[in-house]
């Protein structure tokens, strides 16, 4: 059998469930990492509950994925990433095969960079028919991060307390908000008052700005527009950080 017919039979095995996200869907990419609970305080043993390094490390690999493939957000919290991009984006033309293979790919090789040693992520992809549910969704993880961290401080308030982690866990089962939030005030620790990036996550996105220049034919000033990164570790809370992401989305409206 010539190559050519070669080729055309076998790529139909490679290809023939290829799904793409179709025109007029939001993506959203939703990186996770593989192993981290053993990797973070096993391997290398980051400071727990909340490491500054792990988070730097989780700027570094989102700010990357934002600039290599243009995406519009980057939202990260503990050890995820939640990749926006524009409405009309035809990365990989929209082949979901393609698109959580090489953001899977690129995400373990820079984190990994980053840290020294092997590290990997998976990837999926999220298909949202209108800017109402990209709110929603971004919300979903907001809330989410402001959740596990009142829980991860509580467990390891116990846990620097002695009591093993079946039994942190276990006392914890049961109680109410407020009852976690007294738990950690009645031990010095105020909730409200720890960093906004461990309560709700980190946001990166590009800002315009103004930057000044001179013509070198006439002498004269200039002002162009450009834009750049800027990382956000202090985001806005409930319904403002809803309004925020609207803001993004360029306060689209369809579907609410």
């Amino acid at each position: 059998m010539k190559f050519d017919e070669l080729d055309v039979q076998m790529r139909i095995f490679e290809t023939a469930h290829d799904a793409c996200v179709l025109p007029g869907l939001h993506m959203v990419a939703r990186l996770d990492g593989r192993g981290f609970t053993r990797l973070t305080k096993d391997v290398h043993q980051f400071e727990a509950p909340f490491d500054v390094r792990f988070r730097d490390l989780m700027l570094d690999t989102a700010e990357g994925l934002i600039t290599e493939f243009n995406a519009v957000y980057a939202y990260t919290q503990s050890d995820e990433i939640s990749l926006l991009f524009p409405l009309d984006c035809d990365l990989f033309h929209r082949k979901t095969r393609k698109l959580n293979s090489v953001l899977a790919g690129y995400a373990s090789a820079r984190f990994a960079l980053g840290l020294g040693s092997m590290a990997m992520f998976d990837c999926r992809i999220c298909e949202l028919p209108s800017a109402r549910h990209v709110v929603d969704y971004l919300r979903w993880r907001n809330d989410d991060a402001h959740r596990n961290a009142l829980n991860a401080h509580c467990y390891w308030l116990l846990r620097k307390d002695g009591r093993a982690g079946d039994a942190a866990t276990q006392a914890l089962v049961g109680l109410s908000t407020g009852d976690k939030n007294q738990l950690l005030f009645d031990r010095g620790i105020n909730f409200n008052d720890l960093p906004g990036w461990q309560k709700r996550g980190s946001g990166i996105y590009w800002e315009a700005y103004e930057k000044e220049g001179l013509n070198p034919v006439t002498g004269e000033k200039t002002v162009t527009l450009r834009r750049r990164i800027r990382r956000n570790m202090d985001l806005p809370m409930k319904e403002a950080y809803s309004g925020f992401i609207a803001s993004l989305l360029g306060a689209q409206r369809e579907g609410d």
